[in-house]
């Protein structure tokens, strides 16, 4: 048997985009882009902060700049859709069961995002009081 015959056919640049489950898993991991503009935002902030007063207030400004503004709201989206797409996925992957009873997947998706919620309001209220 000839070597090419054992070999798939290669797939083509484009295969995911002829399913719509393989279209949301890419654009789930893309969801990665914007959450990386997001930390270098975050890291140079930092970097202005020990530089001194003069370096934060331009990392202020940059930041107010709509475009930043922009992508920084792509960024929350993101990775709100990520979290979603992680959270009902999540009791597929790890059934939890109390008292030898599987929980519904419904009850734990919901626990997830009471858990985000209350994780929000915690540090709204902590910034709120600084």
């Amino acid at each position: 048997m000839a070597d090419s015959a054992k070999r798939p056919a290669p797939l083509a640049r484009t295969w995911w985009l002829k399913h719509r489950f393989f279209k949301l898993y890419m654009l789930r991991e893309a969801t990665v882009l914007p959450l990386v503009f997001f930390l270098l935002c975050l890291l140079a902030g930092m970097v202005a902060l020990f530089k001194g007063p003069a370096s934060w207030q331009g990392w202020v400004a940059f930041m107010g700049s709509p475009v930043v503004l922009a992508l920084n709201l792509l960024a929350l989206a993101a990775s709100l859709y990520h979290a979603a797409t992680f959270f009902v996925l999540f009791p597929r992957v790890m059934p939890l069961r109390i008292a030898g009873h599987r929980l519904p997947d419904t009850a734990i998706v919901v626990g997830q995002w009471v858990g985000v919620v209350v994780v929000a309001l915690l540090l709204f209220w902590l910034l709120g009081r600084a």
